[in-house]
């Protein structure tokens, strides 16, 4: 009885917190939503107000243009891959870092990590080098491989956790009944990892489908651009059409959103399901 001041107190400082960080990322979202639906001369006289008027013209201009849904399809083919890849390379990855002991794995698995130091951005130059030398530019695989070694470090990191808190009796009556590790990964530990699967999934897909620098790096022809590329059609020499910029950018949010509504209750499993071995 006498902490519960000190406890209710502490859980109003927290919600304020949360509250707050909410609104900070809310409100841009908001205003860009309602950008979507003014005229270029309201949108620079009242930014964040309601617009006087609703209008769908700048959605429709959008959602009715064949070249962006050309775009789309690129942008859902290299996420998919990406996402596949990804999902292979660094499942196989992590199972043999948490469940195989081997000489060097430790170093290796080190080496793997450093990954996450580097941002992608500060390898650009020697990346598009590389591509060009190997016949990628302009080409779906140009951007899918090095989305799928620039995430490896990450969804290494996540699976291994969660490959490490699976129970060890699983292994021993597998290995009773003659299970090889290879049969152990894909009859066992994957239909177990759903939730691991899922997170890592939806961070690379959102990830992929977000970016902006590589493929404008790499791609050259208008019809191979993705859906991000598509925001400098309304940019001009001397203007910018801002508010069929913000109602671009509208669309372009909704399929991450909807993703993360039905993927939340397997990121949170996925995320907190490590959280006991490391």
């Amino acid at each position: 009885m006498l902490f519960r001041p000190h406890r209710e107190e502490s859980h109003f400082f927290r919600y304020l917190s949360l509250i707050a960080v909410a609104l900070l990322v809310l409100t841009p979202m908001v205003a860009t939503v309602l950008g979507g639906f003014k005229t270029l001369g309201e949108l620079r006289v009242d930014p964040f107000g309601l617009p006087e008027r609703w209008r769908l013209d700048n959605y429709i201009a959008i959602l009715t243009d064949p070249w962006l849904w050309r775009l789309l399809f690129n942008s859902l083919v290299i996420a998919g891959a990406t996402v596949v890849l990804t999902l292979i390379a660094g499942a196989m990855a992590a199972f043999t870092f948490a469940q195989i002991r081997f000489f060097g794995s430790r170093m290796l698995l080190n080496y793997i990590l450093l990954g996450l130091l580097f941002p992608a951005a500060t390898a650009i130059l020697p990346l598009f080098i590389k591509l060009r030398d190997f016949g990628l530019l302009n080409s779906h695989m140009g951007i899918i491989l090095p989305q799928v070694a620039f995430g490896l470090a990450f969804s290494v990191v996540l699976m291994r956790g969660f490959f490490r808190q699976l129970p060890a009796e699983l292994w021993d009556a597998a290995r009773v009944d003659g299970c090889s590790y290879a049969a152990f990964f894909w009859k066992v530990t994957i239909p177990l990892s759903t939730p691991i699967l899922a997170t890592v999934g939806v961070f690379v897909l959102v990830q992929s489908w977000n970016n902006f620098l590589l493929p404008l790096i790499v791609m050259n022809d208008d019809d191979m651009y993705t859906w991000p590329l598509g925001i400098m059609e309304f940019q001009g020499e001397f203007s910018t059409d801002w508010h069929l910029v913000l109602a671009f950018i509208t669309v372009t949010m909704i399929p991450a959103l909807v993703l993360f509504v039905f993927a939340q209750r397997y990121i949170v499993a996925g995320l907190t399901g490590g959280a006991v071995k490391a």
